[in-house]
């Protein structure tokens, strides 16, 4: 039978019944157990979260104690289940499905009603062992009505499981939405009598003998922990605990071996399975949420949703990245609109020099998203979060080092820095089309004309006075970023050293005209070749190319070039015929490019 890919199904009843494709995570859940009983978890958005509760809420559900066997049977967990299984009436709340428009007031009354709701939904679902009449829903007080089921639920054997989903989403919302804090909307919900922290307040004290036993929390970012301090502080964070690193995302193991019976579904060559993996690593992979782990995760979101295209095409989807899932870029905006945050994202795009924390910030409120010099400790735990960065290893002194993760990720970085740039959409599509006909006929000359003529002119003093090589490799990324045809990557290590910029065709693309690129990047001041920039401008191109500093910057580029092509060729297979261009920037005011035979 072909296999069926729950692209956007979270629930995970269904994706058992219906034999849909699974990744079996239930060993973990023993771990969970163990963790301790009110366990906090933060992945970023898309990465499974929702099909995790989805598991628990099965697993401890007493109500479907029959429905054991059907279910977890065939999983690690069902083989050697834990005495609570199947043990708790559970409750859950996702706060996605509140609305975070609005005004504050707006916003709880919402939070009141779906409060409201879920406790009626958990009277009507467990009736039959609940005693009749005693839980009482209070519109008015949604605090009161969950009392009001917590004395119900001790009338029974049972204790109560609560999962709650997105716990950060509407305040998040609130808070950057649009791009921008919005401090008064969200120090509303966050105050002390804000039903928020009343609900929280809540869930603490039940915990206490009040019926309620255990509590799994997920969520995107720690915002809001902060400021929840005093009414929920309770809760253990296990997101950086080496053991569930990949309790949410897909090993490279399991991709390989799915990639396997897809391949042989679509009667593709054996051989098609190492050009389809290396693909999925390029936009996929490259996740890691803890410091004691070696090992990457893939999004399991965007892995589903290509498994599925290539299932039923045979081919991957030109846009890696589903339009649907696309990650919040009001965040990066409001970002990169921070002290430092353009800084950041340029040097997490050029790797060089590589992102550093000796800590990861674990908990954020609005006074820290509100100072007005953010420290590069709160900016890079952000990006992290939200899976825009994630981790690479630690120092020799035990620091924390960050990455892009992959290609999805890259894109939008580069697309960020394109339109804050360069705002014009037909200066921009100008350059696209300049990058196309540069794929093919691998002449640079009208990029760097327009580069000298426009693109560099809109870099501030700041970037003029500190420009080097990596200012200029920047700029050309952002010009000739395509993910649609290639994997490029920045500063890719190649013997102990990095390439300036790679730009390597996707298998699926080999056929085509296109071409592959190695790009090596160099920077004159004027005050190294003794010019001004007025001077400079003047020269022919010949003139230009015949100055010392500038032939002595083409051949140092040339050396590094030839010996990166002789190791990516070999660890490619020679799959790559490669176009080698060398540039050398005299100050923002000429570029010098070269190919080399």
């Amino acid at each position: 039978m072909p296999l069926k890919f729950p692209y956007g199904i979270s629930n995970f009843y269904r994706i058992i019944t219906n034999n849909y494709f699974y990744v079996d995570r239930s060993n973990h859940i023993r771990l969970i157990e163990d963790a301790g009983d009110q366990l906090l978890f933060l992945r970023p958005r898309r990465f499974g979260k929702s099909l995790l509760l989805s598991m628990l809420e099965n697993y401890y559900d007493v109500a479907k104690a029959d429905e054991f066997e059907k279910l977890f049977g065939d999983l690690a967990i069902g083989k050697n289940p834990t005495p609570l299984h199947n043990q708790y009436l559970v409750m859950k709340w996702d706060f996605s499905n509140v609305n975070p428009k609005g005004e504050p007031q707006q916003i709880e009354m919402r939070l009141y009603h779906y409060i409201n709701r879920c406790i009626q939904d958990f009277a009507d679902k467990y009736q039959s062992l609940l005693p009749k009449g005693y839980i009482q829903i209070n519109q008015e007080d949604t605090i009161d009505s969950f009392f009001s089921m917590l004395s119900a639920v001790r009338q029974t054997p049972y204790r109560l499981y609560l999962l709650i989903d997105e716990y950060d989403n509407f305040a998040n919302e609130v808070m950057m939405g649009r791009g921008e804090i919005n401090p008064e909307r969200y120090q509303t919900l966050t105050s002390a009598e804000s039903l928020v922290k009343a609900l929280f307040r809540t869930v603490k004290s039940a915990s206490g003998g009040l019926g309620l036993e255990r509590v799994f929390i997920t969520g995107a970012s720690p915002i809001l922990l902060s400021d929840m301090t005093t009414a929920y502080n309770v809760a253990e964070n296990i997101y950086f605990q080496p053991e569930f690193n990949d309790l949410c995302g897909f090993k490279q193991a399991e991709l390989e071996a799915v990639l396997k019976k897809v391949v042989v579904e679509c009667g593709l060559k054996p051989e098609d399975v190492k050009d389809a993996l290396l693909i999925m690593q390029a936009f996929y992979n490259g996740y890691s949420f803890s410091d004691m782990s070696n090992e990457l995760v893939y999004n399991p979101t965007l892995a589903l949703y290509c498994l599925k295209y290539l299932q039923h095409n045979c081919q991957f989807p030109s846009q890696m990245l589903d339009e649907n899932l696309t990650m919040d870029l009001n965040k990066l905006i409001y970002l990169s609109r921070l002290p430092n945050g353009i800084g950041i994202l340029k040097q997490a795009l050029n790797k060089t020099p590589p992102l550093i924390l000796s800590l990861l910030a674990n908990r954020f409120g609005i006074e820290e998203m509100l100072k007005t010099n953010q420290s590069n400790q709160f900016i890079i735990s952000l990006l992290y979060y939200l899976g825009i960065l994630t981790l690479d290893g630690k120092t020799e002194l035990r620091e924390l080092r960050f990455k892009i993760p992959n290609n999805v990720v890259r894109k939008l970085y580069v697309e960020h820095l394109f339109k804050m740039l360069l705002p014009s959409d037909t200066e921009r599509e100008t350059l696209r089309q300049m990058a196309k006909d540069f794929y093919q006929s691998s002449d640079l000359q009208p990029i760097c004309d327009f580069m000298t003529q426009r693109y560099f002119k809109v870099f501030d003093n700041r970037d003029y006075k500190d420009a080097n090589e990596l200012t200029i490799k920047t700029a050309f990324l952002t010009v000739l970023f395509n993910d649609v045809w290639y994997m490029m990557d920045s500063e890719m290590p190649v013997k102990r050293r990095y390439t300036d910029l790679t730009i390597l065709l996707r298998p699926d693309f080999r056929h085509t005209s296109l071409q592959n690129f190695l790009l090596e990047f160099k920077y004159l001041k004027l005050s190294e070749v003794g010019l001004s920039g007025e001077e400079v401008k003047k020269l022919t191109v010949a003139k230009l190319e015949a100055l010392e500093p500038v032939q002595e910057k083409l051949e140092q580029a040339k050396q590094q070039l030839l010996d990166y092509r002789t190791e990516l060729e070999s660890k490619y297979d020679n799959v790559f015929k490669l176009q080698l261009i060398s540039v050398v920037a005299v100050g923002f005011d000429r570029l010098v490019w070269k190919k080399i035979s």
